[in-house]
């Protein structure tokens, strides 16, 4: 669990960084692919590449040692980073409902930790390996046209798909069981982890940069908890400590509650007030 909620920190703080990094990358032209260009070549985005590197490490190592249900929900709360983080770095007023919704994750999760069991033993099957891999490649071609999206469904599509991208992740890290280079070529689920991932990036890049995406990131937390929760239960063995489920569907549906609640948290502010506290506004 140290390294479920160490990703946390690192992912939370990253967002911050990169909803900055986004908003200053501009509208521009060329479709999501050039708008994730343009924001590579801010320094925030990349900062916040590498704490998603550090991030992605320490959830490898997780997801080795816990249920796929106990890191999502460890993985979602860091809105909870996102929303102290932001308070620092962004002079973003918390409110004390937000205060609270934070005192809300935290027990959560601390219930999640009590009751967690071991990572399940089931390896998965290869039939599992190609539904990842197929819904990681549709994933990626929603991310290359989400420009075209509009509406008030855009936000929650963008988000949605941004979480189902970041949950492929969680998954296929479970089915790959040898890093060996002819294993890994040969197994669906490498690729699905890279497509998918990369996917899940446009998503969310596109999500923070075009207007409100509260609601996108709501999606977001649902997309990358609830789904892959229940493949880790239903095909990978995922359990609970003997006699301690209920606590652990309660402390997973508080952490996600607490992490819904701030989901505003995941939307940058407006550019000429997202500067860091003591750093100049302008250019």
């Amino acid at each position: 669990m140290v390294c479920a909620l160490g990703a946390a920190v690192c992912f939370g703080t990253a967002t911050v960084l990169q909803a900055v990094a986004a908003r200053q990358a501009g509208t521009g032209g060329g479709g999501e692919a050039a708008l994730l260009l343009r924001a590579l070549r801010q320094w925030r985005y990349i900062a916040g590449l590498g704490l998603d590197g550090l991030g992605f490490l320490f959830q490898i190592v997780a997801l080795r040692s816990l249920p796929i249900y106990a890191v999502g929900a460890a993985l979602a709360a860091s809105l909870a980073v996102t929303a102290v983080v932001a308070a620092r770095l962004l002079d973003v007023r918390l409110r004390g409902v937000e205060w609270g919704a934070v005192g809300v994750v935290c027990a959560g999760l601390a219930m999640l930790g009590l009751a967690s069991g071991p990572e399940g033993g089931e390896t998965g099957s290869d039939t599992l390996r190609w539904v990842m891999l197929a819904v990681a490649v549709g994933l990626l071609l929603l991310g290359l046209a989400g420009g075209r999206l509009s509406g008030p469904a855009r936000g929650l599509v963008l988000g949605l798909g941004a979480g189902c991208g970041f949950g492929v992740v969680e998954v296929t890290v479970r089915l790959i069981d040898s890093l060996a280079p002819i294993d890994l070529l040969t197994n669906p689920a490498a690729y699905a982890l890279l497509i998918g991932g990369g996917a899940a990036f446009i998503l969310l890049t596109s999500a923070l940069q075009r207007g409100s995406v509260t609601t996108a990131t709501a999606g977001m937390v649902l997309g990358e908890t609830l789904g892959p929760a229940a493949i880790g239960v239903v095909w990978l063995g995922d359990r609970t400590r003997e006699g301690m489920a209920w606590l652990a569907i309660l402390g997973f549906a508080v952490a996600v509650a607490g992490a819904l609640a701030l989901a505003r948290f995941g939307e940058a502010p407006e550019t000429e007030t997202a500067e860091p506290k003591g750093q100049p506004t302008g250019r």
